[in-house]
């Protein structure tokens, strides 16, 4: 009698599996766009059981290349080919299992513009790093989201959630256009579904939407319609690296081998944040794998980019939120930690689909050969090629936040450090295409805990008119500071008039103390000054050495001439200008923009103490 109730309860599970629908909970990318390059598209396709699936198309043009199932069986990979000459429209796709089928409507959208015509940010912009979450809270209805795991909001707490969101910075872009800043990088704005602690964004739980503290997707490609109206680049944060351990990636993982170290419940492996072995001739596999294929935190799966398939995922990916959102760059965290040979493939595949953009590499070694290696045509890669074109001047930061706590001298003190870090700019490829910086959001702010506005002015002259892309850090423009002693929170700290009810409002002059509008108005000067200037964009540069403890340089491009000139300790000092008659040449004077002074070369110059002139000869 048993046999023959185990026999019909077997019977009718069959046939529910076999007459049940197909589910679909979700496909990645939720719609493509037709005129791409690579015709090739994989969809994504997560449902309950619905790997097992055989998947049909019916729409002209567009055809099932192949179908991977994979160990999960909720995941179920489809790769079509679109023809050159698809149209854009809703297609049909349909699932079947057994006897039972499910239709899904899937959409190819037209592009907005050929991939040509979108421009990424270069040395003539200005770039202006922010978190959202500490900037400003345009709309507290979004602060907490009904199911998310971190509901917390606390100002107070330096390492929660404070509030800030996108309709915050919308409701601001007009500071940033009298700043002067051509282009904006925010930290990530994906959803970070996450139990504590990522208001930052570096935990991805889901890679094509916006988090909902943040706002919508909508409202993201709204901000960036609007920038672009006031002549505002946006560049998004991208992980390829690693997601966050929040995503159903890690909930229900779709094969072991879509992440690195899989097994970590059991042998968690983290990295060791030593990038050396990429260029050390001499590493072993042991220390290369650890340093790759480690977790960056237990909270932040290391994602396998040598798997084909999560690589085409990530640069779909990437392509979606040029064409979906418009964004005009992107900054690629933790870029080393990641597989070389997969991001160079992605950078290669994102030049050919779109060769005027730009994409940065966050590559943190303070070596300049070292940097120089990741370069796009790097000869000291070579025959390898990252295909990445700017990288992160991690040695100039490293330098100028010693400098500053020196005086300058000839042998490697103070300023000198700077000029010996632009002395090997023979290993770049491309100078002018290298990310330079005095601080940023994992670092400590460059005022530290103190208020030394006349270092701040001289590394800022320094950062906005060399030979190089700059970055600023949001709030060092009204003398923002602190440290990492205790933890990040204390280097991310509220904008402050971006709260209702907040005490004070530093984005108007009158909400500013008059040192926070001193501040503001040398950025501001220099900032305007610098945009649409051609000698600093598209200059060559001259540099000397230190002399009676200045540190001098000149741009020059088509017969016009900028010299800098930043006398790099607390004394005055006199500067005999015979030093520099090659660039002077017969020229009696000059104007500094700073000031806005007439600058005299009749006779041997005096410079303040800490002074920085930028004179337009």
């Amino acid at each position: 009698m048993k046999k023959k109730v185990f026999s019909l309860l077997g019977t009718m599970l069959l046939s529910l599996t076999t007459y049940a629908a197909p589910n679909i909970n979700k496909i990645d990318p939720p719609f493509w766009y037709t005129g791409m390059q690579n015709p090739e598209l994989q969809l994504m396709v997560y449902g309950e059981g619905i790997g097992d699936a055989r998947v049909t198309v019916d729409y002209p043009g567009v055809s099932v290349s192949s179908t991977v199932k994979l160990e999960s069986s909720n995941y179920l990979l489809v790769y079509l080919k679109l023809d050159k000459d698809v149209k854009p429209g809703k297609m049909a796709l349909t699932f079947a299992q057994g006897k039972k089928k499910t239709v899904q409507e899937y959409e190819l959208r037209a592009r907005a513009m050929k991939g040509s015509d979108h421009k990424g940010f270069d040395a003539s912009d200005a770039l202006y790093l922010l978190m959202p979450d500490r900037f400003a809270n345009g709309n507290p209805d979004n602060d907490q989201i009904e199911g998310m795991l971190d509901a917390k909001v606390d100002r107070n707490d330096p390492n929660a959630r404070h509030g800030g969101d996108l309709a915050g910075i919308e409701q601001h872009l007009d500071y940033f256009t009298d700043l002067g800043v051509t282009a904006l990088w925010f930290t990530p704005v994906l959803e970070n579904n996450m139990q504590g602690g990522s208001y930052h964004g570096y935990a991805t739980t889901d890679y094509y939407k916006v988090d909902p503290r943040f706002g919508t997707n909508e409202e993201y490609r709204q901000l960036i319609e609007k920038a672009h109206q006031r002549g505002i680049k946006i560049v998004m944060d991208m992980i390829f690296n690693h997601c966050g351990v929040d995503h159903i990636w890690i909930k229900d993982m779709p094969s072991k081998d879509w992440f690195n170290n899989s097994d970590y419940q059991n042998n968690f492996v983290q990295t060791s944040f030593k990038l050396t072995p990429h260029v050390d001739p001499y590493t072993s596999k042991y220390d290369f794998d650890q340093m790759n294929d480690g977790w960056f935190v237990t909270a932040m799966p290391d994602l396998n980019q040598k798997n084909p398939h999560v690589l085409r995922y990530l640069i779909q990916n990437s392509f979606w939120w040029i064409e979906y959102a418009g964004i005009d760059g992107i900054r690629m965290d933790t870029y080393p930690y990641a597989d070389y040979d997969g991001m160079s493939q992605w950078m290669k595949e994102l030049n050919e689909e779109y060769p005027n953009y730009n994409t940065v590499g966050e590559t943190w070694v303070t070596e300049p050969a070292y940097t120089a290696w990741w370069q796009k045509d790097s000869k000291l890669s070579a025959p390898k090629n990252s295909n990445l074109k700017t990288v992160m001047d991690f040695s100039f930061y490293d330098k100028i936040n010693i400098a500053k706590n020196e005086q300058t001298e000839t042998w490697f003190k103070g300023l000198d450090r700077v000029y010996n870090n632009f002395v090997y700019d023979f290993l770049y490829p491309n100078p002018a295409s290298v990310l330079a910086f005095i601080e940023n959001h994992d670092t400590d702010r460059f005022l530290g805990e103190g208020q030394n506005f006349a270092m701040l002015k001289q590394a800022t002259t320094l950062l906005l008119t060399t030979r190089r892309i700059p970055q600023l850090y949001y709030g060092t423009e009204i003398m923002m500071n602190g440290t990492k002693s205790k933890s990040d929170g204390y280097v991310r700290c509220d904008f402050p008039g971006g709260w209702a009810g907040d005490k004070q409002n530093a984005f108007t002059a009158g909400g500013r103390t008059e040192q926070q509008n001193e501040c503001y108005n040398f950025y501001k000067t220099i900032l305007n000054w610098r945009k649409g200037n051609d000698v600093i964009a598209k200059g060559s540069m001259t540099q000397f050495m230190v002399q009676n403890g200045v540190y001098a340089y000149a741009r020059q491009y088509e017969g016009k001439t900028v010299f800098v000139m930043l006398n790099g300790t607390d004394n005055e000092t006199t500067l005999p200008l015979k030093f520099y008659k090659e660039i002077l040449k017969d020229a009696t004077q000059g104007k500094d923009i700073l000031s806005g002074r007439t600058i005299s070369f009749t006779e041997d110059l005096k410079m303040a103490p800490r002074e920085s002139l930028v004179i337009e000869l």
